[in-house]
C-alpha cells in the first residue's frame, strides 16, 4: 500500500525540514530560501533545534511548482516547438532540409520565400504589391515623423495593408499565401526613397535598393542584397518569430502576426544590431584603427556589435556567404578591412567570430546607406519566415502557445497593506 503524502488529510500537521524538502523536490537550503522570500512560514521546534512547516502550505507551494519541468526543480523549462521549417546545427542551417547558403547562392529571395511557404520550387517567382494596398500604406507611412525607424514604418505599413484587405481574417492556406505574396512587396513599396529614383518593377531586391540608397545599383551590389534577403528569411525560433507564432496561435491574421514580429525585431539585440555595427564601422574608418573604437565601446560597458552568435561556435554562415560576395566589389574593400580589424582586435581577448550584423554593416556602409538600412533589410527578409511559421502554427491546436507562469510571490490569501 502506498504511503499517504505528508499532510494529506491531516489538517494542522507540521512537516520537518526534510519532509518539506522532499515534498517540494528541493534541497533543505532551498526550503529556508522560500521562507526568507515569504513563500513559506516556519515555526521553531521545541528546544530550538530545526523548524517545522505547515503541511497544507507546503502542499500548496508544491502544486504551484509542478508547472515546472519534472525532475528539474527550481528551473523553468525551455520552450520548444516542433517545426519543419529551419534546422540549425554544426555552424550550418537548412531551410526545409536544404542548405540555406546554397539556396541563397542560386535562388532569388522570392523563390526562397515560396520554398519556405509551400516546400515546392517556384522558378521565377515574383511578387507585386496591389495598387490599393500600396497606395494606402505609402500614405500612412508618409504621415509619420521623419525620424521614425524602419520597424515602425513597416509595422504601420502592415496595419494599413491589413485595413485595405477585407479578406484578412481568412486563415486558409490559400488565402494566407495570397496575403504573403502581396504583403512583402507592399512593405517595400511603402518605404520612402532617399532620392528621386523609385523602382516599382523587377526583382524585389532592386525595388528595395531604391528605398535604401540614392546610388544607382550595379549587378554585384544587387546580388549581395538579394542574397542577404534569402539568408535572413528565417533562423529558427528567434525572439521575433516566437512572437509571430504566439500571435498565430491566438489566430491573429497574417498581417497582425507580422506586426507582432516587427515589434520584437526593433530591439538592439535582434534586428537593430546591424545599425550599431554600421556606426561602429564608420568610427573605425574615421579613426583608421579599430583599437581605440573597441576600447571606447568596452569602456562604456557595451558589447561589441557584429561579433559572436549563441547558435554558432565558428563564423556565422550568413556572414561568411556575404563577405565572399562583398570581396568582389572594389568599393567595399575599406569597410571589409575595417571589419577584419575589428575581429582581429577583439580576438586578442575574446575569440569571437563575425556575425551577419557585421556583414550587413559592411554592405550598408559601402553602399552609401544609412545606419537603419540593415534593420530594414532584416525586417523585409524575415517577413517570409514569419509567414511560414504563421502558416505552420495555423495548423496546430489554437492557443497552444500559452506557457504556464510559475508564481513565486507571497502565498495567498494576503491582506491588502494599509
Amino acid at each position: 500500500m502506498r504511503d499517504q503524502e505528508p499532510g494529506r488529510g491531516h489538517p494542522g500537521r507540521r512537516l520537518s525540514t526534510k519532509e518539506a524538502a522532499e515534498l517540494l523536490g528541493v534541497k533543505p537550503e532551498t526550503v529556508y530560501a522560500y521562507v526568507s522570500r515569504g513563500l513559506l512560514s516556519s515555526r521553531r521546534t521545541p528546544g530550538g533545534r530545526g523548524s517545522t512547516f505547515d503541511a497544507e502550505e507546503v502542499e500548496a507551494l508544491a502544486r504551484r511548482h509542478r508547472r515546472e519541468t519534472p525532475g528539474a526543480s527550481g528551473a523553468t523549462p525551455e520552450l520548444s516547438v516542433r517545426t519543419r521549417i529551419t534546422l540549425i546545427e554544426k555552424d550550418r542551417y537548412y531551410y526545409r532540409g536544404v542548405d540555406a547558403t546554397e539556396l541563397a547562392a542560386h535562388h532569388s529571395y522570392e523563390e526562397i520565400a515560396e520554398w519556405l511557404w509551400t516546400e515546392q520550387p517556384r522558378p521565377g517567382a515574383s511578387f507585386s504589391a496591389p495598387q490599393k494596398a500600396a497606395s494606402v500604406a505609402r500614405r500612412v507611412v508618409r504621415a509619420l515623423p521623419e525620424h521614425t525607424g524602419p520597424a515602425d514604418r513597416l509595422r504601420v505599413a502592415a496595419i494599413a495593408a491589413a485595413a485595405a484587405d477585407p479578406l484578412r481574417f481568412d486563415l486558409s492556406e490559400e488565402a494566407v499565401l495570397g496575403t504573403a505574396r502581396n504583403l512583402v512587396p507592399t512593405l517595400v513599396a511603402a518605404l520612402p526613397t532617399p532620392g528621386a529614383q523609385r523602382e516599382e518593377d523587377g526583382p524585389l531586391a532592386r525595388r528595395l535598393w531604391s528605398r535604401l540608397s540614392g546610388r544607382k545599383p550595379d549587378e554585384a551590389s544587387l546580388r549581395v542584397l538579394d542574397t542577404a534577403l534569402g539568408l535572413l528569411a528565417d533562423h529558427d525560433l528567434a525572439a521575433s518569430t516566437l512572437a509571430v507564432r504566439v500571435a498565430a496561435s491566438a489566430r491573429a491574421h497574417a498581417y497582425a502576426a507580422v506586426s507582432a514580429g516587427l515589434g520584437v525585431l526593433e530591439g538592439p539585440l535582434h534586428g537593430a544590431a546591424s545599425g550599431l555595427a554600421h556606426r561602429m564601422l564608420l568610427d573605425v574608418l574615421d579613426e583608421g584603427d579599430a583599437a581605440p573604437v573597441i576600447a571606447e565601446e568596452l569602456r562604456a560597458g557595451r558589447r561589441i556589435p557584429g561579433l559572436g552568435h549563441r547558435l554558432y561556435t565558428g563564423e556565422d554562415p550568413r556572414a561568411r556567404a556575404l563577405f565572399a560576395l562583398l570581396e568582389q566589389i572594389p568599393r567595399a574593400e575599406p569597410a571589409l578591412l575595417a571589419a577584419r580589424d575589428i575581429v582581429a582586435t577583439t580576438a586578442r581577448h575574446t575569440p569571437l567570430h563575425a556575425n551577419v550584423d557585421l556583414a550587413l554593416a559592411v554592405f550598408t556602409v559601402s553602399s552609401g546607406m544609412d545606419a537603419s538600412a540593415g534593420e530594414t533589410i532584416f525586417a523585409v527578409a524575415r517577413t517570409a519566415g514569419w509567414i511560414a511559421h504563421a502558416l505552420e502554427e495555423y495548423g496546430e491546436r489554437p492557443l497552444r502557445m500559452r506557457p504556464s507562469g510559475v508564481y513565486v510571490g507571497p502565498p495567498p490569501p494576503r491582506p491588502f497593506p494599509g
